[in-house]
């Protein structure tokens, strides 16, 4: 493969928002660096599987060294691995806490040190994080205080970093979904989770890709959370 290539890596990449992402990075002609604990090979070329668990510094290491000993750079930082559990704060356990931590934050932390540094060298690059709009509009139906905790971090610190880097050529930016249907959803929860929704129905894994594509080709944006859902995060209904 050329040097010239663009390449990025996505986290929590082997179903869900995280696949979507990764064909649309491959439509776009990218290599892609996927991960996830259990990510099988692909037959595409063009997609090169990483299985491991993203709460490791050693694994996020090795993502990033996929990416530049077979290609030569990381262009493109997707965020997107997470935890998402949902209950009455008072529910939940330390062990929740912990799990939540190892991935959102811990995952996110280790991926990005790494990632930027690569990118600093070439000063240029691309970092996205996937939050929820749940950070701009909590839902009483939807008692997710620890989601918040942690998604709600990764939306703060897309804003410093972007201001951090803003005279390194490296954006960074967010995309926070609402309820978008996913295997994480039972298809027995559609009709109330559509119920929640302003415009009245979940939204589609396309929908969130579209947007992080959107953010890539978007060169004068950084610093910007956007929200793909529904309306949700516009007020109450």
């Amino acid at each position: 493969m050329s040097h010239e290539q663009k390449v990025a890596i996505v986290t929590g990449a082997s179903q869900g928002l995280g696949a979507g992402i990764v064909r649309a990075y491959r439509k776009l002609g990218y290599i892609v660096i996927a991960n996830s604990r259990n990510i099988k090979p692909s037959t595409d070329d063009g997609i090169i599987a990483v299985a491991g668990d993203i709460g490791s510094r050693d694994l996020a290491k090795k993502l990033v060294e996929t990416a530049v000993e077979r290609f030569g750079r990381v262009d493109t930082l997707i965020n997107n691995a997470g935890i998402f559990i949902a209950k009455p704060f008072t529910d939940y356990t330390t062990e929740d806490l912990a799990n939540m931590y190892h991935t959102n934050i811990h995952g996110f932390f280790h991926i990005t040190q790494f990632a930027l540094e690569e990118m600093l060298k070439k000063n240029n690059g691309h970092i996205v994080q996937i939050t929820t709009t749940l950070v701009h509009q909590a839902i009483s139906a939807v008692p997710t205080g620890l989601a918040l905790l942690t998604k709600g971090g990764l939306d703060a610190v897309t804003r410093g970093l972007a201001i951090e880097y803003a005279t390194k050529g490296i954006r960074v930016n967010a995309v926070a979904p609402g309820i978008i249907k996913t295997p994480m959803h039972n298809p027995e929860t559609y009709e109330f989770l559509n119920s929640l929704q302003p415009v009245g129905h979940m939204g589609e894994v396309d929908d969130i890709a579209n947007a992080v594509i959107y953010l890539e080709q978007a060169g004068f944006v950084t610093g910007e959370t956007i929200n793909v859902d529904g309306g949700q995060h516009a007020g109450r209904w």
